[in-house]
């Protein structure tokens, strides 16, 4: 395994009057998919949150290569080269697909070769690069969330379930951006429910249930063990 980009260690994260994560440890390593896997409800995106700062740690340490985030603002998390494609998308809907790549840009205007690259995984948002967000079909916003986070190249990628409630085609389309973002040497921390996409785009996995770590490992080894996907996040995945 290559060095850890990403470090989490003995984190804990509360949201009200509950215990959400406790004490959540594992690595990121860099130039590789980790995905964050588990059922509904284990702390999985609110451990992304943790990590982008949106939700502040009570405990623990959270390190970018030698930078500590714990403790910074989300804007300060962005600025160390963090994107996040969050699950409610986090688009601005009453601004063009052009002004929120733009937005998005922490540079200023997006470079024009990352902007073809990202025509280039979705043709869509060339289409309607001058029409208000907020016009797009469900898996356009899905698209235009994950182009914001991938117009500038970044130390480390978040994303939050980007299949959620997408037709298939829509999802293969997403696949393939993904798998040219990884071929590009990124380092992704990815939350999926669906184990097929899972399988396709991960090196490596934690397992979260009830707001801890209870397994991390090689992809390959967690997709060819069925009884061990079933004892995890209760998958039935044969047919996967």
């Amino acid at each position: 395994m290559s060095e850890a980009l990403l470090t989490l260690r003995d984190v804990k994260t509360d949201i009200g009057q509950y215990h959400i994560l406790h004490g959540v440890s594992f690595d990121v390593p860099r130039g590789a998919v980790t995905m964050l896997l588990g059922r509904n409800g284990a702390g999985k995106t609110t451990t992304l949150r943790t990590i982008m700062g949106l939700w502040r740690a009570r405990a623990g340490r959270i390190a970018l290569g030698d930078t500590r985030l714990d403790g910074l603002s989300p804007s300060r998390i962005a600025q160390q080269g963090v994107g996040f494609v969050p699950e409610d998308m986090g688009i601005f809907s009453d601004l063009t697909v052009a002004e929120n790549l733009r937005l998005a840009a922490l540079s200023g205007a997006p470079d024009p070769a990352r902007l073809e690259w990202v025509f280039a995984a979705f043709p869509a948002l060339k289409t309607f690069y001058q029409s208000p967000a907020g016009t797009l079909s469900g898996g356009q916003k899905q698209m235009l969330s994950i182009a914001r986070a991938v117009i500038e190249e970044r130390a480390l990628y978040l994303i939050d379930e980007p299949s959620k409630g997408l037709a298939p085609a829509i999802v293969a389309t997403l696949a393939r951006a993904l798998k040219d973002l990884k071929a590009r040497g990124a380092t992704i921390l990815m939350v999926e429910q669906n184990f097929s996409l899972a399988k396709a785009l991960g090196d490596h996995v934690a397992v979260m249930d009830d707001g801890r770590i209870v397994w991390t490992g090689a992809m390959s080894q967690l997709a060819r063990d069925t009884a061990l996907q079933e004892r995890l996040m209760g998958l039935r995945m044969d047919h996967a």
